[in-house]
């Protein structure tokens, strides 16, 4: 799993042109979670002015003084996106700094960083995504996260005339900004929606539903002939929450989705968009249109039922292709869809939700803070950010960042193309950022809705009620969308 992102306030402010330069380059054209942090033991602190270790001379090519023979602590997510691209860039910075690094790759970020974290001993920079991240908020009140401004005012590596906040898609800052400040970089331009086989497709008669009413049809037909309608990732709710929020920003525009980031009174309990987004996913529990036993099962073991043909449709962010390479027959054709309209939708079909994911945080206490702050600065070059495409199959927030010479899979392909259809009409959430303990307690209700535990109507009324009760924290107050 990756991890998901934010756009500007109002349809999302991520400039098509560079990203339709970006992928003309490549010649085609991340994950909210479960688990909380405790209180930690230690509040914030920096470490002292410069951060733990020693600060070497500064210089243009070293703006932050990123000492020679130091070490520097890299904890990485190894989800849909393996590690293999930060074990390149760890690579590179040896050889150009002459910085060693130690490198842990795992997917159990709060078990292994949680307790780093209360003793004062964090990483120097890590990847906190996955099923298991450290919820960033978390972090930010607990005065654990590193004020990202100094990184993003830097030089760019590849043009030292602009800053490298200038060399970003636009929007893409925002799903690591609390309270105003930027203190977790969203690395991976992410798009999220309903994924399918093209080869599944093409041997069924099934054409791409553009219409709810159409999705249904071939879930209906699907499941005449044994196949699963549509698969999500029970144990982690978030997953059936990309249909339910997306059927909401699409059917109420962009006013029914800022209604629950700014958690309006009426977010849930009284839009219309709510309700009907709500009924029509229940309506596939009802009709029996799951995928046998999805309730119940992970990320990887929905997903990989789907690669074996076992449903027709799955929900996810375009972290999946890569997450299911091993387990992807390679006539799959996988693609991507845009969630189907529901009857007098505000945004047209083609609307997509779509920013950058994947948060990387430097810690307030890393002991080697120039490295971290420098390594942070080299991920926003267009050499690293093409390492990542060729390791990761996936594009990052660095316009035109990537080589011509790298081509991305067919699944991606389908999402830039995707991209380039939508767009100015694409959307973004930002709550799941802003708010984790009101995320989860919407992630718990789709879970009683989709195990048939609960309908719609209560659905609505533990939704809001999560709102309003977010609503109640006066820090809630320091985080709005215009």
């Amino acid at each position: 799993m990756g991890s998901t992102s934010g756009e500007n306030h109002g349809l999302a402010g991520v400039d098509r042109r560079d990203l339709m330069k970006r992928s003309a380059a490549l010649g085609l054209l991340g994950v909210p979670a479960m688990g909380l942090l405790a209180a930690c033991a230690s509040g914030g602190g920096d470490g002292g002015p410069d951060g733990g270790g020693t600060k070497g001379k500064t210089s243009a090519d070293n703006p932050f003084g990123a000492e020679k023979n130091s070490k520097l602590d890299v904890v990485v997510f190894k989800g849909g996106y393996g590690d293999d691209y930060a074990k390149a860039w760890e690579a590179d910075f040896r050889e150009e700094l002459g910085i060693t690094s130690t490198h842990t790759g795992t997917q159990e970020i709060t078990g292994k960083l949680q307790p780093r974290f209360n003793a004062g001993n964090p990483p120097d920079v890590v990847d906190d995504s996955g099923a298991q991240q450290i919820k960033v908020d978390v972090l930010y009140r607990n005065g654990q996260l590193l004020d990202l401004t100094e990184v993003l005012d830097a030089p760019s590596v590849d043009d030292p005339a602009k800053k490298v906040r200038d060399t970003l898609i636009p929007g893409t800052l925002d799903p690591g900004m609390q309270e105003g400040k930027v203190v977790a970089l969203n690395y991976i331009y992410t798009v999220w929606g309903l994924w399918y086989s093209g080869k599944l497709f093409r041997d069924k008669g099934w054409q791409e539903p553009k219409t709810w009413d159409d999705f249904l049809a071939v879930c209906k037909d699907a499941t005449s002939q044994g196949i699963g309608g549509l698969a999500h990732q029970g144990k982690f709710p978030y997953y059936i929450n990309v249909a339910i929020m997306d059927l909401i920003a699409k059917k109420g525009g962009l006013d029914a989705m800022k209604a629950i980031d700014n958690l309006d009174p009426r977010a849930f309990v009284g839009s219309e968009a709510a309700q009907a987004a709500v009924e029509a996913v229940y309506e596939v529990v009802e009709k029996g249109y799951l995928m046998p036993g999805t309730n119940g099962l992970t990320h990887t073991e929905s997903q990989t039922r789907w690669n074996q043909y076992k449903a027709a449709f799955i929900t996810c962010g375009s972290w999946l292709e890569n997450e299911q390479l091993k387990q992807t027959p390679p006539d799959f054709d996988m693609k991507f869809l845009p969630m189907p309209l529901l009857p007098g939708s505000a945004l047209p079909f083609e609307a997509i939700r779509a920013g950058s994911g994947e948060p990387f945080i430097i810690p307030a206490k890393a002991h080697n803070r120039p490295a971290a702050q420098e390594f942070l600065r080299r991920m926003l070059s267009k050499e690293w950010s093409t390492l990542f495409a060729k390791e990761a199959n996936s594009l990052t927030i660095l316009k035109d960042g990537v080589d011509p010479g790298v081509r991305l899979r067919p699944g991606t392909q389908s999402t830039v193309e995707a991209s380039k259809a939508a767009g100015d009409h694409t959307f973004r959430y930002l709550y799941t950022e802003w708010y984790s303990e009101m995320g989860t307690a919407l992630e718990a209700a789709s879970n009683e809705l989709m195990a048939k535990r609960i309908q719609p109507k209560e659905w609505l009324k533990r939704c809001q009620a999560a709102v309003d009760k977010q609503a109640k924290d006066p820090a809630s107050k320091k985080n709005h969308r215009d």
